[in-house]
This record gives structure tokens, C-alpha cells and sequence, in this order.
């Protein structure tokens, strides 16, 4: 089996878990409504949308976030661009992720766009001529130091700190409010205290949001123009 893939068992024949973390992938009672709630609403999308919008997140997953946001930007009728770029260590296999997106027919379009760019390879991919796709694979201790380039927006979802902590120590976190454009935001589903504390301690301004469902808190953060 490649070690660079994901290992995955399926939760009632529909919801993706990481076996090697022994977490799912997005929430059993309405991934896509936990998306827009967290990363999207979180960052202040899509009124922020325009210009040339860069998103950056820890976690490709099965891409759902990235879908979201697609068809969040699209509906908006945005100018410009919008540049998603991800940061993930153990891609899904373009199978799992067509099996998983199936659970969302509302993003099955794009879905079916998404899963054909996969088979290619983890891009850069453009969609439209106006959205790009960029997947960078590798462990993000080491991938996001020597990415070039800031977020106006960051969708922090690995696994949960307490499955997968190399995504959320200090020196990453650090790492993410460098690559945080001035005047840029920050969402994440956990609301981990020493995730906060590492956020501030990186110099952004953190604060605790309701979640979404069952879980009562979430993170924000914006880094100060």
C-alpha cells in the first residue's frame, strides 16, 4: 500500500474514516452544512470574495471544502480569481473521493469535474478559467515554509488535534500567520486551547465562535492589517 495515500473504512457505507487517524472526514450529520457554517461564514464568505481571492487549507480531504467554496465563489458572481491551494499528506484515491462526494448531490457537478482533474495528478488544476486547484502533497511542517505566497482566507481542518497533533503544533501555526495576508482571516472547527493559544502567540487576533451541531465552540482568527 502507498504510504503517501489514505487509508480509509467507511462509516455506514457513506461517511470516509481515516484508519490511521480513526477520524471522519466531515461530520456524519451534514458535512456540507458544517463547511459552510466553519469555513465559510467563519472567514465572512462569500461577501469577501473578489479580486484575486487566495485560500489556503491544511487538509484536502475529499475536497469538500474546496467544492464549497467553488460554488460559494460561482453563486456570488465574484470578479477575479479564486486560488485554492491545500495542504495534504495522504491524498485520498480519486475511487474514495467520487464515493464519498456522492453523499452530497448538490455538489455533483463539480464533484465530477473535481474527481476527473484528480486522476491527473494533484495540479495545479483550472477550472473555468478562473478557479485553480492547487494540492500540495507532502507533510505541511515541511511543505507550507517553503510555499510562496499569503492567504486571504485559511481553513484550518486536519484531523482532530487530538488524532493527527502534528498539524496543529506551535511551528506550524506559526507558519500559518506568516502565510496570512494582512487583513486575512482564519476558521477552524476546533476550538482547542492550546491551538488558540498558539494562533495568538503567532501575533493574530483569535476569538471563540459558536460550532456547528454538537460542538459548542469553534476558532476565528484575522491577522491585523
Amino acid at each position: 500500500m502507498n504510504d503517501q495515500q489514505a487509508d480509509i473504512d467507511w462509516r455506514d457505507d457513506r461517511v470516509p474514516v481515516s484508519t490511521r487517524f480513526d477520524d471522519p472526514y466531515f461530520s456524519i450529520h451534514d458535512g456540507l452544512a458544517e463547511t459552510r457554517h466553519v469555513f465559510l461564514a467563519g472567514n465572512g464568505l462569500p461577501d469577501r470574495f473578489g479580486g484575486d481571492f487566495r485560500i489556503m487549507e491544511t487538509g484536502f480531504g475529499t475536497g469538500l471544502n474546496f467544492l464549497t467554496a467553488w460554488e460559494a465563489w460561482e453563486q456570488a458572481g465574484s470578479r477575479g480569481t479564486l486560488r485554492f491551494t491545500s495542504f495534504e499528506a495522504f491524498p485520498m484515491h480519486p475511487t474514495d473521493t467520487a464515493r464519498a462526494l456522492s453523499a452530497f448531490p448538490d455538489l455533483a457537478g463539480r464533484a465530477g469535474r473535481l474527481v476527473t482533474a484528480l486522476e491527473r495528478g494533484p495540479g495545479p488544476h483550472v477550472f473555468d478559467a478562473a478557479v485553480t486547484l492547487d494540492i500540495v502533497v507532502g507533510d505541511a511542517r515541511e511543505t507550507l515554509p517553503a510555499h510562496e505566497g499569503l492567504a486571504d482566507a485559511w481553513f484550518l481542518d486536519g484531523f482532530a488535534p487530538a488524532k493527527n497533533p502534528e498539524l496543529w503544533g506551535d511551528t506550524l501555526m506559526r507558519e500559518v500567520a506568516a502565510h496570512t495576508a494582512p487583513g486575512g482571516t482564519l476558521a477552524s472547527y476546533t476550538a482547542a486551547g492550546h491551538v488558540r493559544r498558539a494562533l495568538a502567540a503567532a501575533g493574530l487576533e483569535v476569538e471563540r465562535a459558536p460550532g456547528f451541531g454538537r460542538k459548542r465552540h469553534m476558532t476565528l482568527a484575522r491577522r491585523p492589517r
